[in-house]
């Protein structure tokens, strides 16, 4: 979750490079009951541009007992400014690298018991990639091993537009014969499987391929 009234890109462009469902809420202290009531796994919070109103924030997010890491966004010349260490679990300076985000984030989720982030969600979709076990709504799914792989791929990359030539490569791998009807039959399997309310997270993008909705 990025707490800005930015977009992802203005306050961290690397951040797109993680492929990760990131979703945003003003930068209000009114917003944060809807940031903790969404579960998010970290909330990215936007103190570069206003950073008085980036640390009000930070502070009642901290406030709530039961609460996501927070990551305070930080221009180097405010870092003495206010008491950061005391509302933010980890630091962020604008335009940071993709590879210094990810560590941060990786060690973060770790220090919240996160471990290694071996789930996936999708709207009303789990997949869990140690147990290959994937539920929605609740519900377990009974999956073949393609029809997981294929679904977990999808889900990593919410939005992302992805060729059945693409996908029957990723997935399948380079050594594989097959079509890329392959890749219709499975995607159509499990489209059944998720059942008529959920059958939407698999959108079809006609004449290109497939993406996961980007809920």
């Amino acid at each position: 979750m990025l707490v800005s009234d930015r977009s992802p890109d203005d306050v961290l462009p690397a951040l797109a490079g993680l492929l990760l469902d990131v979703k945003t809420e003003h930068l209000s202290v009114t917003a944060v009951g809807d940031v903790v009531e969404l579960e998010p796994d970290v909330v990215i919070v936007d103190a570069a541009e206003n950073v008085g109103q980036g640390f009000a924030v930070l502070r009642t997010l901290h406030q709530h007992g039961a609460r996501p890491p927070a990551v305070a966004v930080v221009e180097r010349a405010d870092l003495e400014r206010f008491a950061w260490d005391e509302v933010a679990d980890d630091l962020l300076f604008p335009g940071a690298p993709e590879a210094e985000i990810r560590l941060r984030l990786t060690m973060l989720r770790r220090r919240a018991g996160g471990g290694d982030s071996n789930t996936v969600r999708l709207g009303a979709l789990t997949l869990d990639k140690d147990s290959y076990r994937v539920t929605v709504h609740g519900r377990a799914l009974d999956l073949t091993y393609k029809e997981f792989e294929l679904l977990r791929y999808l889900a990593e990359r919410p939005g992302r537009v992805l060729t059945r030539p693409g996908l029957l490569r990723e997935v399948w791998g380079y050594d594989f014969y097959g079509g890329t009807r392959t890749v219709d039959v499975h995607v159509r399997r499990l489209r059944a499987k998720l059942g008529p309310e959920f059958e939407h997270l698999i959108e079809t993008v006609r004449g290109v391929g497939y993406r996961a909705a980007d809920v």
